[in-house]
C-alpha cells in the first residue's frame, strides 16, 4: 500500500515551469484529485497534503529543498508517520524515457538523478516506488544543450500535450495504484493504440 507520494522539482518560481518540477505537477494534480490542500511544514522542510482514503491515510509531500536534498524531507516524514521505504512513491521527471511516456517500477539506480539518489541515501535503501515521467534527452532530440540546462528548462510547445496526456494516464494509474491495483496502474501508463479510421 501506498501512504506517502512524494512530487520531486525545485521550490521557487523560476522553476515552476521547468521539465525537473514535473514531479510537482503531478503532485499538484494528485492532490486536487483527493481534495487535499498543501501546507508549509518547516519540520518535513516541504509542503505536506493529508488525507484520508479507504485504505488509510496518505500523504503527499513537495520538498522545499533543491532537488540533491529531497531525501531530508522525505525521511523526515516517513520517520514521523512510521512509512517504511516500501511504501513511498517518487514522482519524477526520466531523461531515458520520451516525453509522453511514463513507466511505473519498485526499487533499482538512480541514473544519475540527484533527487533519487539523495532519497536512497537518506532513506538507506532504494526499495521504494518510482513513477518516472519521461521528459526526454538532449541527444535523442538532437540537441546539444547539457543535460542540467535542458532539465531546467521548460518543455519545447511540441511536447507539452504529450506531457499533459502522461500526467492524465498517471493520475489515473495513481489511483489504481493506491488501491493495490498494480496490474490497472500499469495497464493505465500503457500509451493509447492509435486506431485505424
Amino acid at each position: 500500500m501506498i501512504r506517502l507520494i512524494v512530487g520531486l522539482g525545485n521550490p521557487g518560481p523560476q522553476y515552476e515551469a521547468t521539465r525537473h518540477n514535473v514531479g510537482f505537477w503531478l503532485a499538484d494534480q494528485l492532490a486536487e484529485d483527493v481534495k487535499a490542500s498543501f501546507t508549509v511544514e518547516s519540520g518535513f522542510f516541504g509542503q505536506l497534503a493529508r488525507t484520508k482514503t479507504i485504505e488509510g491515510n496518505l500523504y503527499i509531500l513537495k520538498p522545499s529543498t533543491y532537488m540533491n536534498r529531497s531525501g531530508q524531507s522525505v525521511r523526515a516524514v516517513a520517520q514521523f508517520y512510521k512509512i517504511p521505504v516500501e511504501e513511498i512513491l517518487v514522482l519524477h521527471d526520466e531523461l531515458d524515457i520520451p516525453s509522453g511516456q511514463v513507466k511505473l517500477k519498485r526499487g533499482g539506480g538512480h541514473a544519475g538523478h540527484n533527487g533519487l539518489r539523495d532519497i536512497q541515501a537518506q532513506m538507506g535503501s532504494p526499495d521504494f516506488w518510482r513513477l518516472r515521467i519521461g521528459v526526454g534527452h538532449p541527444r535523442a532530440l538532437g540537441l546539444s544543450q547539457q543535460v542540467a540546462d535542458y532539465v531546467l528548462h521548460p518543455p519545447r510547445k511540441e511536447d507539452m500535450p504529450l506531457l499533459e496526456e502522461a500526467l492524465r494516464r498517471s493520475r489515473v494509474a495513481v489511483s489504481a495504484l493506491l488501491k493495490g491495483d498494480k496490474n490497472l496502474a500499469s495497464r493505465s501508463l500503457a500509451e493509447p493504440k492509435e486506431t485505424a479510421t
